[in-house]
């Protein structure tokens, strides 16, 4: 799903041209189509890390509640831990996913600045 962060350098020095070919390709309009790409992964992944921790969240409650109910369940407190290791790494996912972002934005915007500016509200 990070194809797109993966490759915008590439795909900007393929698309966006320099001051000597400006004229042969539309920049505005391949900055406005990569922006719009852009802002639908990042949504995207958002949206599916959001969702994997909040389904994580409750088998980690759901393990909890019953691990009060049977202390010595020693399968249950691995199950439990398991959980809760995926619950943090998922977390970190979101941490990571801002630097990936943080990232594709900044040379996005040092190719794209002249050619196009993206909508205040987003």
């Amino acid at each position: 799903m990070r194809t797109i962060d993966d490759r915008i350098v590439h795909e900007l020095n393929s698309t966006v041209p320099t001051a000597s070919f400006a004229g042969k390709i539309d920049a505005s309009q391949t900055c406005k189509q990569l922006y719009e790409s852009l802002m639908e992964a990042h949504t995207s992944r958002d949206r599916f890390i959001k969702n994997c921790i909040a389904q994580t969240s409750s088998v980690v409650n759901h393990l909890r509640e019953e691990r009060e109910k049977n202390l010595d369940d020693l399968t249950l407190l691995k199950q439990l831990r398991k959980e809760q290791t995926k619950l943090k790494w998922m977390q970190s996912e979101l941490n990571v996913e801002e630097v990936v972002n943080d990232r594709s934005w900044k040379v996005f915007n040092e190719r794209c600045r002249i050619h196009f500016k993206p909508p205040k509200n987003e």
